[in-house]
């Protein structure tokens, strides 16, 4: 394992993300929300909580989950009992109000004009942080209108994972959401519909590489050009992604 790392490390040039200068808010309100209204909604909600014990309660931590309505990264603040931090696209920031419970809940404004490049940037300030962070490997909400509704997942989960590979990320498998509030269609949610969310085994990128890289291609890539080496890592950050993606199925994604 020693030689995979010294060869993955020999790489960094190639794979580190480079934090930008967000920072994170709402400590203090959060916390308060957290242990206020938290049990509350916990209570009031039909939710169905499974491996929750498989999030790390401190420390960096990615929670990856499947998205189907946009209550979906409330049901995942709620269930992992930890203070997660989303990246919120910047019109969430626009009106006074929404803004001001984004910012009160430590949520992350980010331009997606600018590229997945500054996406990244802010999300390495949360983990940076020490912090838990929520993220959608589809990069969208599904609108899929049937089954299976579980999108291809973007490269930015193995992108955050290879440049923090020590962070565990946690599978995560969301069910009801869209029938709890479907998107343009429900203004409130209905509160009698039961949601489902189901936590698997987290996983390391140092992990992921023991199982699945080739030392001896790893150590290789140190001697090559650069464009080589971004087809290299490219190809293995698909494969750590639809590998991640099989691993949500799994968790029960519809």
């Amino acid at each position: 394992m020693s030689e995979l790392k010294d060869a993955w490390m020999a790489l960094e040039n190639h794979w580190k993300i480079s934090r930008n200068i967000n920072r994170i808010s709402g400590d203090r309100s959060y916390g308060m929300m957290r242990w206020t209204l938290a049990p509350f909604f916990r209570m009031v909600l039909r939710v169905k909580i499974r491996g929750v014990e498989n999030v790390p309660k401190t420390g960096p931590t990615i929670l990856a989950a499947n998205h189907l309505s946009h209550v979906d990264p409330l049901v995942v603040i709620l269930a992992s009992r930890r203070k997660t931090h989303y990246l919120a696209k910047d019109g969430h920031f626009r009106n006074f109000a929404l803004a001001s419970f984004m910012r009160a809940t430590g949520q992350i404004e980010t331009n997606r004009e600018a590229g997945g490049g500054d996406v990244l940037s802010s999300a390495a300030v949360v983990l940076h942080a020490k912090r838990a962070l929520g993220i959608f490997p589809e990069g969208t909400r599904s609108k899929r209108d049937k089954a299976p509704f579980l999108l291809p997942g973007k490269t930015g989960i193995a992108r955050l994972a290879a440049a923090y590979p020590d962070v565990p990320v946690v599978p995560i498998g969301l069910t009801g959401t869209r029938d709890f509030m479907t998107p343009a269609k429900h203004k409130f949610p209905r509160l009698w519909r039961r949601v489902g969310i189901s936590y698997g085994k987290p996983i390391t990128w140092w992990e992921w590489l023991e199982e699945s890289g080739d030392l001896s291609e790893l150590q290789a890539l140190a001697n090559k050009e650069d464009h080589e080496v971004k087809s290299a890592l490219a190809a293995m950050y698909r494969k750590f992604t639809d590998e991640f993606m099989e691993r949500i199925r799994e968790q029960g994604a519809p």
